[in-house]
């Protein structure tokens, strides 16, 4: 394979003058200059290019680049540290996507979105670990039970956090308001958070969704965490469930 500059720069979709600079910088030498000036390139130089603008997707400056393809000059090793570099790159807008579905759902309903909902989408796996140190620490000492915090979802997360904070704000809205349990509204908002949990892959009956309250009940921290929201909100939990 023997390519000019006007054929590589055709083949890849970049200037000819971005493979000059890149020459002069030392990123990208052509494989043959001939003795008029014309700069040839081989396979290599192409496949050197490809991981080039791959690294440039990802926004790396080009002085970056050329030291990380100095120092790893193996390809499939550079291609499988760029393919996990677009992975989290996907999660990333996957998760923001994910809250700015909320965002539009709150904002069309004309509700105000509270700001621990409205930034979620931005947390990684590893402040998720932090997050729930406490809770797992709490439950380890008391329940001898230890949630997996290795194998985070940080999506599935998210997408868990978002829905918990929408209803517990909605139930704890009902409950200042002076709403009683058996109001359609309650019942409905609560019946909505049941299909949720059934249709994300947490399959909950009402039977478990009272177990479940009946707990929180009972347990000093999750009480505890409930009735900072809202004094009475683990009670009424527990009642408006009893009562689907």
């Amino acid at each position: 394979m023997k390519l000019t500059v006007k054929e590589l720069s055709h083949i890849a979709n970049v200037t000819i003058k971005t493979l000059y600079h890149y020459h002069k910088i030392g990123l990208l030498a052509p494989k043959e200059i001939s003795e008029a000036g014309y700069r040839y390139y081989g396979a290599d130089e192409l496949k050197r290019l490809q991981e080039i603008l791959f690294y440039k997707e990802l926004d790396i400056p080009l002085s970056e680049i050329k030291t990380l393809l100095d120092k790893d000059a193996e390809r499939t090793s550079t291609l499988e540290k760029q393919k996990k570099l677009f992975e989290k790159k996907i999660e990333k807008y996957q998760r923001l996507i994910q809250t700015a579905n909320t965002s539009l759902e709150y904002t069309r309903k004309g509700e105000n979105m509270d700001h621990k909902v409205m930034f979620k989408g931005f947390e990684s796996a590893e402040e998720w670990k932090q997050s729930l140190a406490e809770q797992n620490g709490y439950l380890k000492d008391h329940y001898n039970f230890e949630l997996d915090t290795h194998a985070i979802n940080v999506d599935e997360m998210n997408k868990m956090a978002i829905e918990a904070k929408h209803f517990l704000d909605g139930m704890a809205d009902f409950l200042r308001s002076g709403v009683t349990y058996h109001d359609p509204a309650v019942q409905e908002h609560v019946i909505n958070h049941l299909k949720f949990l059934n249709q994300n892959g947490h399959p909950t009956s009402k039977e478990d969704y009272v177990k479940q309250t009946r707990f929180f009940v009972q347990d000093d921290f999750h009480r505890g965490m409930l009735e900072e929201q809202q004094t009475g909100l683990s009670y009424y939990l527990t009642v408006v469930a009893e009562h689907l």
